[in-house]
């Protein structure tokens, strides 16, 4: 295989990527010291999370008139430790300016909710107990 299968980073498009870094600074998440008026790059626990202009995030990929509809068909997702936690962070994601668009709910495989970010981009919060979270943050899906 010459494409490796791994993830290293998930790069938004944003209407207004100082709003955004706000956002994502008031969540507690660490910004990389490269980050630049033009791209602001987030350390998670295994990857990166880029905050680029919409518009030059689509000329970047050669996308011919796109569009921004209501969704774009992909959603983020963060595991943590216990339903409590999922709910406390779906409150401190809306406390700093996100939507809450799914309250926590009890799920088949444990619990989870949604918000959105300043720019409409899905996160789900979820615990999943059968994906136990290691020392690094990373999960393990058997």
């Amino acid at each position: 295989m010459t494409i490796p299968a791994r993830l290293n980073i998930v790069t938004i498009g944003v209407a207004d990527i100082e709003r955004a870094v706000r956002f994502y600074q008031t969540l507690g998440w660490e910004r990389c010291a490269s980050s630049m008026a033009e791209i602001a790059w987030f350390r998670t626990a295994d990857s990166y999370l880029g905050i680029f202009d919409w518009q030059d995030l689509a000329d970047d990929a050669n996308l011919l008139e796109p569009t921004r509809g209501s969704f774009g068909g992909i959603t983020l997702a963060i595991n943590i430790d216990s339903p409590e936690a999922v709910d406390a962070a779906l409150e401190e994601a809306v406390a700093a300016g996100g939507t809450l668009l799914k309250p926590g709910t009890e799920l088949p495989f444990g619990y989870g909710g949604y918000f959105a970010d300043p720019d409409g981009h899905p996160w789900e919060v979820c615990y999943n107990p059968s994906f136990p979270i290691g020392p690094d943050g990373r999960i393990t899906i058997p």
